[in-house]
Formats: structure tokens, sequence, C-alpha cells
């Protein structure tokens, strides 16, 4: 049974997808392999900046969407990038976490690879949006971990930086097989880390699924200043 702040939210995201522009705006970003900028969004929809900002604002507002900032390389405002929010991943007719989960043990099965193997060629693919003002190389692993739905907590001890998983999206599964899942996600880890100079992974200490608190680990460059994240 849904409790009534959950009710509340869906209420007010199915409010604020009634606007049929607004939707199709959602379901943009949602498609979309990469945060979007308002730019592309009135080139795209050919409405003016006024009108794509006020459908965004509506959107962020009900936990649909996250904005975030990039540095352009130009004088002046950085821009505003737009993402669907990780919390709403899987509904409103989105691909949630089980639909990637079956594709990627389908891939174990065609391919023959280890879940590892499999977890880190799909961590290579996504998304760690690593500059933007005030950002650093933790930040951008911690949205990259959130964007995949398990709601990292982060904790820095010099060069080790700590993941604490405060939810499971895959709770079921890995209580049913958590070698494959635990090693996809160990993987997926993995192929951020290639991603981004001076990072390695340490290790991933298992918790029950279900009550979540599992840690990843990983190891950073010295040079990386803290984060902000606490």
């Amino acid at each position: 049974m849904l409790d009534e702040h959950t009710t509340m939210s869906l209420q007010e995201q199915a409010r604020a997808l009634g606007d049929h522009t607004r939707h199709r705006i959602f379901r943009y970003l949602a498609d979309a392999d990469q945060p979007v900028d308002v730019a592309e969004l009135t080139g795209h929809f050919a409405l003016n900046h006024n009108a794509i900002r006020q459908h965004l604002a509506k959107l962020v507002d009900a936990g649909l969407v996250i904005q975030s900032t990039s540095a352009s390389g130009n004088p002046g405002r950085p821009r505003l990038l737009y993402q669907i929010h990780p919390a709403a991943d899987g509904r409103w007719g989105t691909v949630g976490p089980y639909q990637r989960l079956s594709l990627l043990l389908v891939e174990m099965l065609t391919s023959g690879s280890s879940a590892e193997e499999v977890g880190r060629r799909a961590g290579r693919e996504l998304e760690v949006q690593s500059s933007g003002p005030g950002r650093n190389t933790i930040d951008a692993l911690g949205d990259a971990i959130a964007r995949g739905g398990f709601d990292p907590k982060v904790r820095r001890h010099g060069t080790r930086v700590e993941y604490v998983l405060a939810n499971c999206p895959f709770a079921d599964a890995a209580t049913a097989d958590a070698d494959t899942i635990c090693g996809l996600h160990l993987g997926l880890a993995q192929g951020l880390a290639d991603q981004i100079e001076g990072v390695t992974v340490g290790d991933l200490v298992r918790r029950d699924p279900h009550h979540a608190g599992c840690r990843l680990r990983f190891h950073i460059d010295s040079s990386e200043p803290e984060s902000k994240t606490t």
C-alpha cells in the first residue's frame, strides 16, 4: 500500500504531466542519452525559452526532472541542464530498472560473458557529467550512481571514497542471486571509473538488499578536492 506522501507525490506528478506539451518534454528527456539544455528543447518543440522554462519548472517541482549546471566555456551564466529524476525512472511510461536488468541478463546469456564483464561494458556507456561549477569527481560519480536508482550517500576517507547505497533497485533479484546482481553492480561501477582518470574501484561490500546499506568503494587521486556532499 502506498503511504500518504507517496500518493500525494504521484498525484502532483500526474497533474504536472496532464499538460500535453509538458508530457512530451518529459518523454523527450526520458529518451535522451544525456542531460538536455533549454536551447535544444526550444529547437525541438518550436517554443520560446520562457515557455520551456515554465514547463521545466513544473516538472522539477513535481520530482520528475532534475536540474544541473554545466560550464559552457564562455562568459556569462553556466548552462542549465535537465534530465529525468532517478526516482521517476520506471514510472509514467519510462524504462524501469528491471527492464534494464533484463537486457543485461540477456547479454550475459548470449555473449557468455560474466556478470562483471557485462556490467562493466554497460557502465562505460553511462553518462558521467564531471564538469560544472563546484563539481568534482565525487559529485559526478554520485550522480551517475543515483541515476541507477541506488540513492547513494557519500563518505570520504583520504583517497578512499565510499558510497552507502540507501536503496537497491533490484532487491528481489539480488535476494535470489546475489552473485549475479552484485557482480553486475560491481561491473557498472568499474565502467563508470573507466571514464575518469585517477579513479579505480575498490570493492562492493554486500548487505541485505531489502534493508540496503551496501557499500561501494572507490580509490581517487589524492589531488581531487573534497566534495561538498556529506
